[in-house]
């Protein structure tokens, strides 16, 4: 056989047996802590809005808050591959992951830098009674649509608004419309959540996505936008 038709034939081969993988794995969907722990350990990352000009929007947007409002530590719930954290300046951060492989990447990024640290985060086993894990700013960057567990979406809010003193912000979409088919994502009114389970918390703003989504360039837009809540203590 000619070498560059086999090589053709091989190339197609891969493609159509990777389809399929992935087809089944979106049928026997692992639920929202193994698919992230699962797709970081085949060498994914953190997806689109973590790089290029979404990540670059999101800093400008966090660095300027954090500026203007003399945010002295800040804590992440969903750190993530770290990407988006290297093209932000932070005060003293802390970052917390459901998948290990994503918190020992971010720890090997960041080994020089002992004012970052990180840690895994399982909901079912964190309560943090005595304020350890406490900041000024409480971040969730594109996760809350990817908790697709009613229970664990629940303990997830908890423990993002009672880790936070000043301010909480989320970057995410905020409907239960249905953009895409797909079982990693579950699109929620969150600002219900909080107007019925955080009373001592108000929406201070809203930031309009500078890239709102287009379904003809995914990659490259979002559904998310940056709601802002303030304590009332301060």
């Amino acid at each position: 056989m000619n070498p560059i038709k086999s090589i053709a034939k091989e190339i197609v081969t891969t493609d159509i047996a990777h389809h399929y993988i992935s087809k089944a794995y979106h049928l026997k969907y692992p639920g929202s802590r193994q698919y992230w722990e699962d797709r970081y350990q085949r060498g994914d990352n953190s997806g689109a809005g973590s790089y290029g000009k979404l990540a670059r929007f999101k800093s400008n947007v966090l660095e300027n808050f954090i500026d203007q409002n003399e945010v002295k530590d800040v804590i992440e719930f969903g750190c993530g591959d770290g990407n988006q954290l290297s093209m932000t300046e932070f005060p003293p951060y802390i970052g917390l992951d459901v998948s290990s492989t994503a918190i020992q990447m971010c720890i090997n990024k960041f080994e020089d830098e002992e004012y970052k640290s990180f840690f895994l985060y399982n909901p079912e086993s964190f309560v943090d009674n005595r304020g350890i894990f406490k900041s000024d700013l409480g971040l969730s960057l594109d996760v809350i649509y990817h908790l697709t567990e009613d229970d664990i979406y629940q303990k997830y809010m908890e423990d993002l608004f009672s880790s936070s003193r000043k301010y909480v912000i989320i970057y995410s979409s905020n409907t239960t419309k249905k953009y895409v088919d797909d079982k990693h994502v579950k699109h929620r009114k969150f600002t219900n959540w909080v107007e019925n389970n955080a009373r001592d918390w108000e929406l201070d703003r809203v930031i309009d996505n500078k890239y709102s989504y287009d379904p003809s360039n995914p990659e490259n837009t979002s559904w998310s936008d940056f709601y802002i809540f303030k304590h009332t203590s301060h």
